[in-house]
């Protein structure tokens, strides 16, 4: 992707934002703070990164009931203190979603465990989101005669399961993970024209009429892919602010978006995890934290 910045305006907030990544937002060196110079000094390293700190935060799942959380009771249940979405041949998911009705997010922070489970295994975190019926998807005729039998009763299935779960389908932005991790950590709005906007490792802003600019890189994709570990239990942070939307795997920056582009900008919205992916699939979710901001 070219990272030629021609001529544009930049906000001081967005220039800001582009120095922040270039810094080392993702670095485990800001875990540590530094050693204070000789003779003190007026300036102080921040606190240790501590995902476990929950001082003004809102725990958001009892780890024993989906109580404030609604989602088809096929695919979700609580299990080991952690709401879990399955899937597989015999009883497939689709794409579907379990959602917090315990309000609307718009300004906050989330902490949540996620494991993903089953090579086939895609979910992600949704929010600032809102219900919208399912699309119905047409395969162009020519495309369609060279489906093999099997792949058209693939698809029709998953039709059909977007019509039985059409009170859970969502679109939004949505913090991506799937368990082969080539999506992990970007930012993909889901049910969108969009689809991806910030890839794992970019710092991106939208503005309207035109496609997204890269501002800054926070390091290649592969780089930050090393520290997301599949089939185990990983840190997910979500935080949105205004604008802004940064989200963060294991105490490391994965993708930052500025979207000041009116036609597709959510302030707020509903909060859910979504489960998708073939095979024999499992999402696990603990440990569920939110923060709201100002």
């Amino acid at each position: 992707m070219s990272n030629s910045t021609g001529s544009r305006s930049i906000t001081p907030a967005i220039l800001a934002l582009a120095c922040l990544g270039i810094s080392g937002l993702s670095t485990a060196a800001a875990q540590k703070p530094a050693t204070p110079p000789a003779g003190g000094s007026r300036f102080v390293q921040p606190e240790p990164i501590d995902f476990n700190d929950h001082q003004g935060w809102t725990q958001i799942f009892d780890g024993q009931t989906l109580n404030n959380w609604d989602g088809p009771s096929d695919v979700w249940h609580v299990e080991d203190g952690s709401i879990v979405g399955v899937s597989s041949d015999a009883h497939p998911s689709g794409t579907t979603n379990v959602i917090w009705r315990g309000g609307e997010v718009g300004n906050f922070m989330l902490k949540v465990e996620m494991k993903l489970e089953g090579s086939g295994a895609n979910g992600g975190i949704q929010y600032r989101s809102e219900s919208v019926p399912p699309q119905q998807h047409q395969i162009p005729p020519d495309r369609l005669a060279q489906m093999t039998p099997q792949q058209k009763e693939r698809f029709e299935n998953n039709q059909a399961l977007l019509q039985k779960h059409a009170k859970w389908n969502l679109t939004g932005y949505q913090g991506d993970f799937d368990y082969n991790n080539r999506y992990t950590g970007q930012l993909y709005e889901q049910d969108s024209p969009r689809g991806i906007i910030a890839w794992r490792g970019q710092v991106v802003a939208t503005e309207p009429n035109r496609k997204p600019q890269l501002l800054a890189t926070l390091g290649t994709s592969d780089e930050l892919k090393a520290f997301i570990k599949p089939g185990e239990w990983n840190q997910v942070e979500i935080i949105a602010d205004g604008h802004t939307l940064t989200h963060i795997v294991n105490g490391h920056v994965m993708a930052v978006l500025v979207d000041t582009d009116p036609k597709f900008y959510k302030a707020k919205g509903l909060l859910a995890f979504e489960i998708e992916g073939g095979g024999d699939v499992k999402i696990s979710h603990r440990n569920i934290w939110l923060k709201k901001l100002p």
